[in-house]
């Protein structure tokens, strides 16, 4: 339970620091941010339903969150050169997984 906390903790301290940061993204890169911001919102949902079932492993967290990331990114690339815009592809993907994994997690508590 103390990992959760402290995890919750950072998660809110990462939030404050980025809301006062003065770094702005460049509008062309906010598709590429926005999808990779999703494809790691999956790895973490993931990583804590796996946590509570007592299966986390942290080489499998850390792989997954660099292959969602990476095929996200890619998958939106190659939408834009294509003229198609395939990030609504990874965006309904990963927006499914995420709501799985919190149904579970909260199965879970409940």
């Amino acid at each position: 339970m103390q990992v959760i906390i402290v995890a919750i903790l950072f998660a809110i301290l990462g939030v404050i620091l980025g809301l006062l940061s003065p770094v702005t993204i460049p509008i062309t890169y906010a598709r590429y941010t926005a999808v990779a911001l999703l494809a790691a919102l999956d790895s973490i949902f993931g990583a804590f339903k796996a946590y509570i079932a007592g299966t986390f492993e942290p080489r499998v967290f850390f792989s997954g969150l660099i292959t969602n990331m990476t095929l996200a990114g890619g998958l939106t690339y190659f939408g834009d050169k294509l003229g198609v815009d395939l990030s609504i592809a990874a965006i309904v993907a990963f927006g499914v997984r995420i709501f799985n994994n919190l149904g579970a997690i909260r199965r879970h508590y409940l």
